[in-house]
């Protein structure tokens, strides 16, 4: 039953109680008549297990749901909203929850944005789409290059890195069950394995971080001992060097002490109760050829899975020398995550959230054409990461040079998350960023589970209905004169124009590097 409906239903009932017996009993009697029927909502609140604002908050927690109902007509001016001015809150976030809670999805009058707005995108579409396809094309993506042993046939979309920690237990299992259940991975984040994202056998993506946790030893190193035992467990199925994320680039992460419980610390390597900050860089290695050999060891150490890094672009000079890198030892990754400036984090300096970190779009131009003109993209799959949250914005990313997608605002959204943010002081009321356990008990997994993978199934068939409705056989034809960009009243360019190609190769040879390039060769 709808929460708000449910609780003015009762709310009308209590009213007609108190009147009827007013007048027909004492005054104690009808105050008693008015506190039963908010008991009866009280025990329902607490004894359902579909939102957790009511379980936290019987009662009270209804205004919520009452207050959301009337937001769009007297909130839609006080809204988040994202880097072109466009509504976050009023359109993605609805779009995340209905398709969590497997509703109609589907919005009336038309188009919700302004179309005549700089930076309005869409796509070109053909009049002689066909929807007669099977399944073949509800599309995986194989990650795995020539020295890879175990490679992997990974979803378009999965779980961005969110440690054990950061979300809490509950959480956690929420979206590695919704994993399982829709065949997507999640990300571990840099916190380590817990037993959490092992109980319900859905893939995971391990991080090792720049605090080497899970794989450290008791002075903090890495430990290849400790690192073997977690790489080759069955879950795990691809390891992701963690160089940089796009929220605090150049910082390291940052677990508030208030949320660093016994349990988490155990599991890290760490004293609890003390905030635990990550190096901003890697003891392993300091400079790109120890980092390839650090991966070539990360690769054997884990008995051939696939092994990459993340990062979120900064001097382009550096990315270009761990290029070179590849070409001088002959190691590749299997994949580069490549995180916008844009990502979100539980815990940040807001200079660093606001201020440092390439946009997901240029980092990702940067980084795909890069590794094109040094001939390398042949053999290394490419994961965008940054606020996405539709299968257009899948569709965009592909557009400049992805494979496939990773997201973290979106899957905790779809497992409870109302942004109430208040991640870094461990007071999450729906119990998905806290290590709280009043607050935590909130968060009913099987449910969540459910809504996790609802999410993540709805969202690749939207974006296999963009494909189609483009034309296109297969994702990988996806290219950059597909999407369009308004940039005033009077002018509208394709990706294509905005961001042109390199072409294979053109960086191996002095004579053949494009100008815009050459400042970052010297």
């Amino acid at each position: 039953m709808n929460p708000k409906k449910n609780f003015i239903l009762l709310a009308v009932i209590s009213i007609a109680f108190v009147i009827i017996f007013s007048l027909l009993a004492t005054p104690i009697w009808g105050v008693l008549y008015f506190i039963i029927p908010l008991i009866l909502i009280g025990i329902y609140d607490i004894t359902q297990k579909k939102h957790a604002i009511l379980r936290n908050f019987p009662i009270i927690g209804h205004g919520r749901y009452i207050l959301e109902g009337i937001r769009p007509e007297i909130m839609q001016y006080f809204v988040e909203t994202d880097t072109e001015g466009r509504p976050f809150n009023r359109i993605f976030r609805n779009v995340i929850y209905q398709r969590a809670k497997n509703v109609n999805d589907t919005a009336p009058f038309g188009t919700q944005m302004n179309v005549y707005r700089n930076g309005y995108e869409w796509m070109d579409h053909t009049i002689y789409a066909s929807h007669d396809h099977d399944m073949r094309l509800y599309p995986r993506v194989e990650i795995g290059g020539p020295d890879c042993k175990q490679p992997y046939s990974s979803s378009m979309l999965n779980v961005s890195a969110m440690s054990f920690g950061s979300l809490s237990k509950n959480a956690v299992m929420a979206l590695n069950w919704g994993a399982r259940i829709s065949g997507f991975s999640q990300n571990t984040g840099e916190g380590g394995i817990s037993p959490y994202h092992l109980k319900h056998k859905g893939d995971l993506v391990w991080q090792v971080g720049t605090g080497y946790f899970g794989c450290r030893d008791t002075e903090g190193n890495f430990s290849d001992e400790k690192y073997i035992e977690n790489a080759t467990r069955e879950t795990v199925k691809m390891i992701e060097l963690k160089i940089s994320q796009g929220a605090k680039p150049g910082h390291g992460g940052i677990l508030p002490g208030s949320k660093n419980t016994v349990e988490i610390a155990k599991i890290r390597g760490v004293e609890p109760h003390i905030a635990v900050h990550s190096p901003p860089a890697h003891k392993e290695f300091s400079n790109p050829v120890e980092m390839m050999l650090f991966i070539k060891r990360l690769r054997d150490l884990s008995g051939g899975k696939p092994v990459g890094f993340k990062l979120c672009i900064g001097k382009k000079n550096e990315f270009i020398d761990i290029c070179k890198a590849m070409l001088k030892t002959g190691i590749k990754p299997d994949f580069i995550t490549i995180d916008g400036g844009e990502g979100g984090t539980g815990a940040a300096p807001p200079e660093f959230s606001n201020s440092i970190g390439m946009p997901l779009r240029e980092g990702l131009v940067f980084a795909h054409d890069t590794l094109v003109g040094f001939d390398l993209k042949k053999d290394i799959k490419i994961i965008a990461a940054g606020k996405i949250v539709t299968g257009f914005h899948m569709a965009r990313v592909l557009a400049l040079g992805a494979d496939l997608c990773n997201s973290a605002r979106a899957m905790m959204m779809s497992v409870g998350c109302i942004q109430a943010l208040e991640c870094n002081n461990n007071k999450c009321p729906v119990g998905v960023a806290t290590q709280n356990q009043s607050l935590m008990k909130g968060l009913v997994v099987k449910e969540k589970a459910k809504r996790a993978a609802n999410y993540h199934h709805e969202t690749i068939q939207s974006f296999t209905e963009l494909v189609i409705a483009a034309g296109i056989s297969k994702p990988e034809e996806i290219s950059r004169d597909l999407i369009n960009k308004r940039m005033s009243m009077t002018s509208v360019k394709k990706y294509s124009d905005l961001y042109p190609p390199l072409k294979t190769g053109c960086l191996l040879t002095a004579q053949s590097i494009p100008k815009d390039y050459k400042m970052y060769f010297n």
